[in-house]
């Protein structure tokens, strides 16, 4: 045998020689070392075919809340009983059940256990129904089990009777009256060259620290010091790291940068003048109900009045203003556009940028977080990302919003990306980016896209082409890492987060 013992093996073994099965607990005790340091032991010994380790289950029930109020006061059917016995026997059910002061569900439980113990019997006299309390003087078996748990504070199931144990089925069955714990336990027995080998330990006598004055006075020449093992084991460290999510955020990110975009930010939380009325969405589009929009309740934009562009963005709307557009041909309310919601996309965030900068041209993105009222299911969250862009200039066309989008979808690792037309309110001409996915055998949309539509730029002052997109970035995230649920990617899971390969996505 060519293992080598260290001295926390040596301290088990020397215990386990007493022993044929032994608790790590009762290891622990009686060496005097640390339960995490008596596992490590035991786990270098396991891998060493030097022990034989048995895990085991036990079960244990305690008393819970209602288990425990029951010893104190009596169990429901008890104190129905009682409550007769001095009321003269008998009394109408409401009656019992408001003195006693229970709800309704409680009561007519307690109820059917205590005419199922002969505890009490209804009757129906005159109309009314009546609770009889009948002779009942011992105690109920639920009672004798109850007290015996609270008397021991917990009990092994495997100790209990088979009587005690139909006992127990039943009073399962009741909320809160008892808990039921699972106990693992460990016990771990020595095998015969475990032995062996300690004796070899002693005979080696071997030094275990290289100290400073071994290696002053020379004496390390003349000691036998214990020999390393290099190949044994050791824990596994997890370090800190990016979550999934956030780390194919900083690729689109990394990916915009490098095409000489600017990154801009904005508010989570926008008038409804912001979000949509600005972006010549009409007031009575389906996106606005209640069922797509979160809105803040009680909470308005006052200072929507006092922009001098309300006007213009009423005239648009109404009757198209100077666009050239006829608008929505609806009366615009001021009341509706001063509505504080959470955001529901990101395009409020490049519209500001514009109307703030009046810029003759810019390349800038946004990446954050945005508010549907989705119904949540495994493609569909409250809050999601989205990236978002414009792209304006002199002479810029759709053309080049299609080559912006071809080079970054490329980039992301899709190699077959097209764009078909579509409708947006904002945008005129409208498409979307689609790409064909192998690992799904499907077209899969990527964004929506199209050229800002006078009604939206003119008032900010913008004279040339404003080129647009968003699209929801966790439909790619789920690709990028094969998960199927977009729910599991918050759900934190250390074991996923720890083996995920954060290598550079290619679709």
């Amino acid at each position: 045998m060519s293992a080598v013992l260290h001295p926390i093996e040596v301290e088990i073994i020397k215990v386990l020689r007493g022993y044929d099965y032994i608790a790590l607990n009762e290891i622990a005790k009686q060496t005097k070392l640390s339960l995490d340091q008596i596992r490590r032991g035991v786990e270098w010994l396991k891998e060493k075919n030097l022990v034989e380790v048995k895990e085991e289950t036990s079960s244990f029930i305690e008393l819970d809340t209602l288990g425990e109020k029951s010893v104190a006061e009596g169990l429901p059917e008890r104190r129905i009983h009682n409550f007769l016995s001095k009321r003269g026997g008998r009394e109408e059910i409401e009656i019992v059940r408001k003195e006693i002061g229970m709800d309704e569900k409680e009561f007519s439980a307690a109820v059917g256990f205590a005419i199922k113990n002969g505890l009490v019997k209804v009757v129906k006299e005159n109309g009314k129904i009546l609770v009889e309390a009948l002779p009942y003087s011992k105690s109920l078996d639920t009672e004798v089990l109850l007290n015996k748990i609270f008397s021991l504070k917990q009990i092994e199931i495997n100790q209990l009777s088979s009587y005690e144990r139909k006992i127990l089925n039943e009073l399962v069955k009741r909320p809160n009256y008892i808990k039921i714990k699972e106990v693992k336990q460990i016990t771990v027995k020595a095998k015969n060259d475990a032995f062996k080998l300690l004796e070899e330990y002693y005979k080696a006598n071997y030094v275990e620290k290289l100290t400073p004055e071994l290696i002053v006075s020379g004496m390390w020449r003349n000691v036998k010091l214990r020999p390393y093992d290099i190949e044994g084991t050791v824990p596994v460290i997890y370090p800190g790291r990016k979550h999934p999510v956030q780390d194919f955020i900083d690729q689109v990110r990394e990916i915009f940068l490098n095409f000489g975009f600017e990154e801009i930010e904005g508010q989570i939380v926008l008038s409804s003048f912001w979000n949509f009325d600005a972006l010549f969405i009409p007031q009575d589009h389906p996106a606005r109900e209640m069922q797509d929009t979160f809105y803040l309740k009680d909470m308005v934009d006052k200072s929507v009045r006092k922009n001098p562009l309300v006007e213009t963005i009423r005239n648009i709307h109404e009757n198209g203003g100077n666009t050239g557009s006829r608008g929505w041909n609806y009366k615009w309310s001021i009341a509706e556009a001063e509505k504080m919601v959470l955001r529901t996309h990101t395009t409020p965030i490049t519209l500001q940028y514009l109307y703030k900068n009046r810029p003759l041209s810019a390349k800038v993105f946004s990446i954050d977080k945005v508010f549907r009222n989705e119904n949540l299911d495994s493609r569909h969250l409250f809050e999601f990302h989205q990236y978002e862009g414009i792209v304006t200039g002199k002479n810029v066309t759709l053309r080049h919003l299609i080559g912006i989008l071809s080079s970054f979808y490329k980039e992301l690792g899709f190699k077959k990306v097209k764009f078909w037309p579509t409708y947006f309110p904002y945008t005129e001409p409208s498409m979307e980016a689609v790409a064909y996915v192998d690992k799904i055998g499907r077209w899969l949309e990527l964004c929506g896209m199209g050229v800002f539509r006078p009604e939206v730029v003119e008032p900010a002052g913008i004279k040339n082409p404003v080129l647009a997109w968003g699209g929801g970035l966790e439909r790619l995230i789920l690709l990028a890492y094969d998960v199927d649920d977009i729910r599991f990617l918050y759900e934190n899971s250390l074991g996923w987060l720890r083996s995920v390969n954060y290598a550079r996505t290619k679709f």
